[in-house]
This record gives C-alpha cells, structure tokens and sequence, in this order.
C-alpha cells in the first residue's frame, strides 16, 4: 500500500473526521466565551471589587512605576495576576459548559430505545435442498 493510499484512508476514517470538527469548533467556541468573560463577566467582577480592572493588574518586579500593564512589561518583568485571573476564570467557565455538554450527550446515549431484532435471515438454498433432501429419505 502506498503512503499516499494510507494517508487517504486514515485521514478518511470518522474518528479524525469527528476531531477536525471539533477542534474547529473548539476554536470558535473558545473565542466566544473569551469575549463573555473579557466583556460580561470581568466587568461585572471588577464593578464588585469597586471598578477595579483586573486586565490591567500587575505587580513590577524591577520597581517600575508604569499605570499599565503594556508599560510595565515594556520597561522590565512583571507579574501580571489579573490577566492570570481572567485566563483562570474563562477556564472555568469553558470547563464547565464542556462538561453539561458531555453529561448531556451521555444521557442521550443512555436513553436511546434498544432497537427491534432484526427478524433471522432466510435459510441458504443449499441449506433448503438438504433439509428436503432428509425429508424425502425420511419417508
């Protein structure tokens, strides 16, 4: 069997299919709750916590006195915990809502009615020729 040929039958097999899909989806569905935390849920946190803005905390390791997190980086090494905050939040969410969706493909699965058995295949016709053939020297 040629590279090629294998390549084409793994490549075409359901299972690497079903993983594209999914990592594309992945991808998309990723940006999606990105903005949910960067624009709904860290907003709402940071009005709780007296309008601060956690994508903008940091602590300057080389005694910088920058106001944001950009300068900061730019003039030496900082440690940026609330963009660490933000990334741990969204990981949450995404972890949770990744796993209602797999709890509710199990039931799914678990619930789907057995199917009826399939009715016995009719006999061979050699099969029928030989039982005819003991019936007649039964006789």
């Amino acid at each position: 069997m040629s590279m090629a040929s294998e390549f084409k039958e793994f490549a075409l097999k359901g299972n690497v299919m079903d993983l594209a899909v999914g990592v594309i989806i992945g991808g998309a569905f990723g940006k999606i709750v990105d903005s949910l935390i960067g624009d709904i849920v860290m907003p709402i946190v940071g009005k709780v916590f007296g309008g601060m803005d956690f994508s903008n905390q940091f602590i300057a390791l080389n005694g910088q006195t920058a106001t944001t997190l950009v300068e900061a980086k730019k003039a030496g090494a900082v440690l940026a915990y609330g963009n660490f905050v933000t990334i741990a939040i969204n990981f949450v969410i995404l972890a949770f809502i990744i796993f209602m969706m797999v709890k509710t493909m199990n039931r799914m699965k678990r619930e789907a009615p057995a199917a009826p058995p399939a009715p016995p295949a009719p006999p061979a016709e050699d099969v029928v020729l030989l039982r005819e053939i003991r019936d007649a020297l039964k006789r």
